[in-house]
């Protein structure tokens, strides 16, 4: 137990996600929220005691360098109120929480114990979606309850997919990588047996994002090892939907309306879209700082056309019908544009692509390291390839994810978790991969001559 003493905390805040929301909450502080902010302590007190110096200079400057994008776009917020708390929530999202988890994991062990609590959480997740699915007690979607959203209830319909997806992704990663037979075939599994809610999930962002982060992570373990596990993956996919119909008239339905953007979409791509030009017109009105962190409510009518909508109904999963109102872009990246300018989406976004600069650097340098097991008969697989795959794909998903969301709900502090899991290993690789112990150094040998002038 002493062993794992540091990472329960972190292991906490996954294992809180596992309880159910109140149906038709209004938001506020969760279980994880709460347990975040006690990791955060716990790494605080831990640094005192230890009297260790917090972090790199490199990781400082990563994840501190937003801080001030936060604290400018604060000052502008609407009321004093919202700008403290927005800027508390940034501060622990992608500040905070991520320090925490970088100090508290202190090896590659400490990695996959993360990782595989991630799966863990996905499969519990995603058991619950499918059932809901089954039986009719899911989220309402084109007037039917069928939406899979697990515990996280119809107003958060990202949470589960968010959840899923991670588990999908660390999934691959362990499966590609040097650890023992069982393990990698138990995480293969485990990633074909999660494709299932992900689907049901008719999260269109997550299922892009999926495919993104995962095609990456196998083509950076080998062009042939990504052959043989495509081909795997579609074979399932061919059984799940074609053998057992899985969902299948719904699922063509919503895969066709990815590209339906112009060409009679539905109310939620025109959205959107309309939320989206109403984003970068407050951008363009306020180009340095953005109009201030909780902004862009308070002027998101000024700026959207008539096509938007009153708000996105949402119904099902223990929920009465609600008009969900429609708050933030849904697309990350000009969420921070609009509210916090150039100032913070320079520094945002800017140490978001110096964690995958360095997480992709880490990648090459441990496939020039000491291989690991053999898989079959082909090239031995490097030491710690599985970290460097998921920490990898975690972030590329992030990345692509917010393209289409942004953070909000529950599953936000999961969200700060895996950061803070990617800027481990990106930022603090070299601890990350201790030397094994036969690279310890030995005496040099002796030989008779030398012995002799001795």
């Amino acid at each position: 137990m002493a062993a794992v003493a540091p990472v329960l905390p972190v292991l906490a805040v996954v294992a809180l996600l596992a309880l159910p929301v109140a149906p038709g909450g209004e938001g506020g502080a969760t279980p994880a929220d709460v347990a975040s902010g006690a990791l955060v302590a716990y790494c605080a007190l831990r640094l005192v005691r230890g009297r260790r110096r917090p972090l790199s200079v490199t990781a400082a400057v990563v994840l501190g360098l937003p801080v001030l994008g936060f604290a400018a776009a604060a000052l502008g917020a609407p009321s004093p109120a919202e700008g403290l708390l927005g800027f508390g929530r940034y501060l622990q999202v992608f500040v905070l929480v991520p320090a925490a988890v970088v100090l508290l994991l202190r090896d590659r062990a400490d990695l996959r114990l993360l990782a595989w609590s991630l799966v863990g959480l996905a499969l519990w997740q995603g058991a619950l979606g499918v059932h809901q699915y089954a039986t009719g007690t899911g989220a309402s979607y084109r007037g039917e309850n069928i939406r899979a959203v697990g515990t996280f209830g119809a107003t958060d319909v990202m949470g589960m997919a968010a959840v899923v997806s991670f588990g999908v992704v660390c999934a691959v990663g362990l499966a590609l990588g040097a650890g023992s037979v069982r393990q990698r075939a138990g995480a293969l599994v485990c990633a074909l047996v999660l494709l299932a809610p992900l689907a049901l999930s008719f999260s269109r962002g997550a299922w892009i994002a999926t495919a993104v982060a995962c095609g990456a992570q196998l083509l950076l373990a080998g062009v042939r090892r990504a052959l043989r596990v495509l081909a795997v993956a579609l074979a399932a996919g061919l059984v799940l939907v074609g053998g057992f119909g899985l969902g299948s008239a719904v699922l063509q339905e919503r895969l066709s309306s990815i590209g339906q953007v112009t060409d009679a979409p539905d109310q939620s791509v025109t959205d959107r879209y309309t939320m989206w030009t109403a984003a970068v017109d407050m951008w363009s009105d306020h180009p340095l700082t953005g109009v201030g962190l909780k902004g862009f409510p308070e002027h998101r009518d000024g700026y959207a056309s008539l096509a938007l909508s009153s708000g996105s109904d949402t119904e099902g999963a223990g929920a009465a019908f609600r008009k969900q109102p429609l708050l933030s872009p849904h697309n990350m990246y000009l969420l921070v544009l609009s509210e916090q300018g150039l100032l913070g989406a320079t520094a945002l976004v800017g140490g978001w692509l110096a964690l995958l600069v360095c997480g992709v650097r880490g990648l090459w340098r441990v496939r020039r390291g000491t291989p690991g097991a053999r898989e079959g008969h082909g090239t031995p697989v490097p030491r710690g390839l599985d970290c460097a795959l998921l920490a990898c794909g975690l972030l590329l998903w992030q990345l692509v994810d917010f393209a289409y969301g942004d953070i909000g709900g529950p599953s936000t502090a999961l969200t700060a978790v895996c950061l803070g899991l990617v800027a481990r290993w990106a930022l603090a690789d070299p601890a990350c991969a201790p030397a094994p112990p036969h690279r310890l150094r030995t005496p040099a040998p002796t030989y008779p001559k030398e012995a002799a002038a001795r």
